[in-house]
């Protein structure tokens, strides 16, 4: 029970520290927008790097990460764990990102959170809303030659124990911008997994990479395919 306190007290007073830290980068006044994503995913790596060593958490990479840039990353999602070991993954090649986030969650509690360390809003509900998300998109990607876009494609939190169908932002984002597409699977359900941290011994969570999809529209099927591999070893 103390553990479990102790582990609260410590997130939400790493989570208020590094809102300041990103507040000051995306609102700086004079800094380009290539340094300022550049910083944000440096610091959001920062923070998933202490957050996984307080949880007692270690992942482990099957493939490798592209060296390639401007790629949209298809990952599965079941916790806001998943963020955070993956951020924890691209620290070990400094890549810079965006992550695409639900409106909803830029109005919730850690609203603050995501707004000021460079995640994209987007509104499903409204026409508007989304011509507006694909124009900061294609923005971002005209400023920032070598940004990657972290999206998770099912849309929503899984809680089931099967991949759920696939909405469309994903291919949308690879085709408008002629960017390919890199799947991840995370294998495991990481709001289990934060519910019993932080662990004595360390937990190990591993991580698929898939090669990388050059047609979008072959996502879901090239997705699948990549879990069912790994689920048949």
């Amino acid at each position: 029970m103390f553990k479990q306190i102790k582990k609260y007290i410590y997130m939400v007073a790493l989570g208020a520290k590094y809102i300041k830290i990103f507040r000051h980068i995306f609102q700086h006044p004079f800094m380009t927008l290539r340094e300022k994503h550049r910083l944000l995913s440096k610091e959001r790596q920062n923070y998933s790097n202490a957050v996984l060593k307080l949880l007692n958490i270690e992942v482990e990479l099957h493939g490798k990460i592209p060296e390639e840039e401007r790629i949209v990353y298809a990952i599965n999602h079941r916790s806001l764990l998943d963020i955070i070991v993956m951020e924890h993954i691209f620290s070990a090649s400094e890549k810079k990102g965006v992550w695409i986030a639900k409106q909803e969650l830029f109005d919730a509690i850690y609203g603050e959170f995501f707004k000021n360390s460079g995640c994209v809003s987007v509104d499903l509900e409204t026409k508007k809303g989304l011509v507006r998300f694909f124009k900061e998109i294609k923005l971002l990607l005209a400023k920032i030659d070598d940004l990657n876009i972290y999206i998770f494609p099912e849309g929503e939190r899984n809680k089931t124990d099967e991949i759920l169908p696939f909405q469309g932002g994903a291919v949308k984002i690879a085709k408008a911008n002629n960017l390919k597409i890199v799947p991840v699977y995370i294998n495991d359900k990481l709001e289990k997994v934060f519910r019993a941290s932080p662990f004595d011994t360390p937990y190990k969570v591993n991580v698929y990479i898939g090669d990388i999809i050059e047609d979008p529209e072959t996502l879901q099927e090239k997705y699948l395919n990549l879990v069912k591999e790994v689920q048949s070893k």
